[in-house]
């Protein structure tokens, strides 16, 4: 089994700052992409940013600028740097990765998701 555990969300004023973190864990062989989604109340889940095995990167238009996505292979685990936090950013973000894992069939590829961590942004 694959477990993706997120961390650092929290509440902060709006112009402050949060690190994001979600380290993968498990029967893993390889990671191929990670990212970042997030889903506020009322609204469908939307893609942050992603990071590709090859570090290329990825960013919705809302967040260029402001956010940074980053991984660090060793430890199976991707970052979101988020900066000049705005009320806008408020929501649930969840990590994704395309993880490869070993079974009796040889290799299978699925996606993996976390169980979400809040941000909310506010004075």
């Amino acid at each position: 089994q694959v477990h993706l555990v997120e961390s650092g969300g929290g509440l902060v004023q709006p112009g402050g700052s949060l690190t994001l973190s979600c380290a993968a864990s498990g029967s893993i062989f390889s990671i191929n992409a990670m990212g970042w989604y997030r889903q506020a109340p009322g609204k469908q889940r939307e893609l942050v940013a992603t990071i590709t095995g090859d570090a290329d990167t990825n960013y919705v238009n809302s967040v260029k600028g402001r956010f940074t996505i980053s991984r660090d292979n060793a430890k199976n685990t991707v970052y979101l740097q988020m900066n000049r936090l705005k009320p806008e950013d408020t929501a649930v973000y969840y990590c994704n990765a395309v993880i490869s894992v070993p079974g009796f069939r040889g290799l299978s590829k699925s996606d993996y998701w976390g169980q979400g961590t809040q941000v909310t942004v506010s004075s």
